[in-house]
């Protein structure tokens, strides 16, 4: 797969670990910053701000905003971002699956390398 590719260009888009997890917040409807902040635990607000304008300017995300003091703003998926959410669904569950086995193999894999020299 070449870099112009462009399966390569959309894989590189929703691929981002921030990416997919925003999209399967939203995959349970319309939300604000703070509730989507809360169910993305561990995303900083200036990471959040990021991913949701690409994922905006990708046509993934629809931004409305509301003319009310103080401004209140909601996040939802687009035809084009709910049409994510089954493949994206589909590889949290094999996720879900088989987590011990990767975690097992991580430990084999660490138990067979050699420690590293200490000073």
């Amino acid at each position: 797969m070449n870099a112009g590719c462009g399966s390569r260009k959309a894989l590189d888009r929703i691929a981002d670990k921030w990416t997919a997890l925003v999209i399967y917040a939203l995959a349970g409807g319309t939300k604000r910053s703070g509730e989507l902040r809360r169910a993305v635990s561990g995303i900083s607000q200036k990471m959040l701000t990021q991913t949701l304008r690409s994922l905006e300017d990708d046509g993934l995300v629809a931004r409305k905003v509301y003319p009310v003091v103080p401004p209140m703003v909601e996040y939802s998926l687009t035809p084009l971002g709910r049409s994510l959410t089954e493949p994206l669904q589909a590889i949290c569950h094999w996720a879900e699956k088989n987590l011990p086995a990767l975690e097992a193999a991580r430990a084999r894999s660490a138990k067979q390398k050699p420690a590293a020299k200490r000073d």
